[in-house]
């Protein structure tokens, strides 16, 4: 049933929701709203049927918990639809986001990048921050994408070494690098969601989350270094790479980071709508004329069509969580239930660090178990409402995102170390255990700096 020919479809019932939802946006009415939500129980009914068995069982989970709040509020069935469209921006933004995946592969950026694995250098150890730089710079644009990307070439180049040596390389500085872009990349869902929950403005959460990102992308290489520069490195490619080329290419796709943000940014404050929207209508018009202006026009809507539709039709897992979390967290918004989840917090509110470490604890341990960081947030929600009635919003969002972010590495049933476990030929739980102190690290270093900001 999975495969039915329906499902091949489904990016124009998708993508004509999220029009009429870029719409009320702007025109905010309650009827059309409502219709959107009538839409939105069909999009989890079908969506069911393809979705995975872990965001079957989230998404089951939530409308229980939800639905049993919900009887208990004295409300009418009829109002259902209206609590199930609170999370349709970040839904819009999910299928946006092929388009800027594709302008990127159109102007080749992936393969001069990867280039920079192809130069020479001694050891294993001068090669491991090139790895990780390498990752970060595709993965601001390429998401996934560029792990698995960076993963081919390291896996390829390094096949003279020990394979535990060599998965232990390539699972560790891809991994890691990847990471270090999402926490602050304006593209990154899991961004989007924490400012979405807090309401933190993006412009000030922008800086703390670069100095994050920074001290831990240095503290990772110093130990990267001297964790393997007694491996040494005789680089298999005979081609000759032209540095000059691809310090053009990342000068390039910095500049056009830039330029995004700008947009963003000022169109966000010129006609004040938030960050999610702002980056979901600016994403297609913005890629679009880059590839006019690389000349890459014709490449990028064969890549762009294909690659939108092929994701678009594949949002089934997420379409589940989202709409079931909205109603999970719109059902339980004022009831008991919700002060029951709060009591725990309430215990320790006086002690903002500690709530800080065990919120991200909280995220690696559910994170090992297959529970999507988004979904965490989403169990956290009643407790996040309750600690941001006396704390800073942009600590919250620094938290939320670090631990989010931070379990990317050690989710042992995640998309992305699955994945990468594919790729190497490792056990999920020894790339989990490899990049567990990382982790730690990681999100450490983000309750410290959030707990500065109080």
């Amino acid at each position: 049933m999975k495969h039915h020919p329906v499902f091949s479809y489904l990016y124009i019932f998708y993508s004509s929701v999220f029009i009429i939802h870029i719409v009320n946006v702007f025109i905010e009415s309650d009827s059309l709203n409502y219709i959107i939500g009538i839409f939105a129980l069909m999009m989890v009914a079908i969506s069911f049927i393809g979705a995975s068995n872990l965001f079957r069982i989230l998404g089951a989970a939530f409308i229980l918990v939800g639905g049993i709040a919900f009887l208990t509020s004295n409300h009418s069935l009829l109002e259902i639809p209206s609590l199930l469209t609170s999370n349709m921006s970040l839904l819009t933004l999910l299928a946006m986001l092929p388009w800027m995946n594709s302008v990127v592969r159109s102007g080749r950026f992936d393969r001069s990048l990867n280039n920079l694995l192809n130069v020479n250098v001694s050891d294993l150890g001068k090669l491991y921050p090139r790895g990780s730089i390498t990752t970060l710079t595709l993965a601001a644009f390429l998401n996934l994408s560029a792990a698995n990307i960076s993963q081919d070439v390291l896996k390829d180049n390094l096949r003279s070494l020990n394979k535990k040596v060599r998965n232990s390389f390539v699972g560790t500085a891809t991994l890691r690098g990847y990471t270090l872009a999402l926490l602050w990349s304006p593209l990154e869902i899991l961004l989007a969601v924490s400012i979405f929950t807090t309401g933190a403005d993006y412009v000030s959460l922008l800086p703390w989350l670069l100095l994050i990102a920074g001290i831990t992308f240095l503290l990772d290489s110093f130990w990267g270094r001297y964790h393997y520069k007694k491996y040494s490195y005789d680089n298999p490619a005979s081609e000759t790479i032209s540095m000059k080329e691809i310090a053009k290419k990342i000068i390039h796709l910095m500049f056009a980071l830039v330029v995004f943000l700008t947009l963003v940014i000022t169109l966000g404050n010129l006609f004040n709508i938030d960050f999610i929207f702002t980056v979901t209508i600016i994403i297609f018009p913005f890629a679009f004329i880059w590839a006019q202006l690389m000349k890459r026009g014709r490449s990028f809507w064969i890549i762009g069509w294909n690659t939108w539709k092929q994701k678009t039709n594949a949002m089934q897992n997420f379409v589940v969580l989202f709409i079931t979390l909205a109603f999970f967290a719109n059902s339980i918004s004022g009831t008991s239930f919700l002060e029951f989840i709060q009591q725990p917090v309430l215990a320790i509110i006086d002690y903002p660090f500690l709530i800080f470490i065990v919120i991200q604890l909280i995220f690696i341990f559910l994170s090992m178990f297959g529970v999507h960081p988004i979904a965490t947030i989403g169990i956290l929600s009643g407790v996040i409402a309750t600690l941001l009635e006396t704390m800073n919003p942009t600590s919250l969002a620094i938290v939320l995102t670090t631990s989010a972010v931070s379990t990317l590495t050690v989710g042992s049933y995640g998309l992305v170390v699955q994945l990468t476990s594919m790729n190497i030929g490792q056990n999920p739980y020894r790339i989990t255990l490899n990049n567990m102190p990382y982790a730690l690290m990681f999100g450490g270093i983000g309750s410290i700096v959030a707990y500065l900001l109080l």
